[in-house]
């Protein structure tokens, strides 16, 4: 076991978009970032951008619908750093926009899986980490949604799982308070990343109109990330909305 340097975050979903961009800013903040994600060409790309701005990373692939996969992930962390001081949960997918009673069973439960299941199944192991090291505690920080306040059309099974992190996120909350273990949320709204590339040719309003919704730089989620992720562990921001000024998020429905 090598001996820690800085912080250590793990993020999910580290090869793209959001997770890319959050782990660069974590590395130009000085943690040593465990980059994680099903494609490992990917991650290979956000370990080069780090390593060019001076950082450390560890690329360690994972399938976050598979409880083995995560658990490897967790221990390739602990034996390479020795400890664990961030973990960001980010990695999450969407099902295909269909009409409520035409999500298939399969469907649903992929959303759930890698969107519900998956955090929770990192956050045990963050805990365990987390309440056994010395100094002992560390921070989790959830990847909610607009989605977890308010729904999209079609989108019946990612919003019940960003509804469902919010709970997540004040159980982790609650049950880390006493082992010095912060939790907190980011609900992000029009981050311009490949996923949200269909908005600039327009998306389904709720009053059936199609409408191209503003979107911001992804850069203003990350840097919200890292105030959260660096605040001291006798502060927490519990939850944080970062979003596109002129999106009709506020009133929508």
């Amino acid at each position: 076991m090598t001996e820690p340097v800085a912080k250590i975050a793990v993020v999910t979903g580290a090869g793209s978009g959001i997770g890319r961009a959050v782990a660069l800013a974590l590395v130009k903040a000085g943690f040593c970032v465990v980059l994680s994600g099903r494609r490992v060409e990917t991650l290979d790309d956000t370990a080069r951008a780090a390593a060019a701005a001076g950082g450390r990373t560890l690329v360690v692939p994972a399938d976050m619908t598979d409880p083995a996969s995560i658990a490897a992930l967790f221990e390739r962390t602990v034996a390479a750093f020795g400890r664990l001081d961030l973990l960001f949960n980010n990695a999450g997918i969407g099902a295909p926009p269909l009409p409520f009673e035409d999500v298939s069973l399969a469907q649903w439960q992929t959303v759930v899986d890698t969107n519900l299941t998956a955090p929770f199944l990192c956050s045990q192991h963050a805990f365990r980490i987390m309440k056994q090291q010395s100094p002992r505690g560390g921070r989790i920080i959830n990847n909610g949604s607009i989605s977890a306040h308010a729904p999209r059309p079609f989108s019946a099974a990612y919003t019940a799982t960003k509804h469902a992190i919010t709970g997540l996120t004040k159980a982790t909350a609650l049950d880390g308070r006493a082992y010095n273990i912060a939790c907190g949320q980011i609900d992000i709204g029009n981050a311009a990343t490949e996923m949200t590339e269909p908005m600039a040719a327009g998306i389904l309003q709720p009053s059936g109109a199609m409408l191209v919704e503003p979107r911001m730089d992804v850069s203003n989620v990350a840097e919200a990330v890292v105030y959260m992720a660096t605040r001291p562990l006798d502060a927490n921001v519990l939850f944080m909305t970062v979003m596109a000024s002129q999106m009709p998020f506020v009133g929508r429905g």
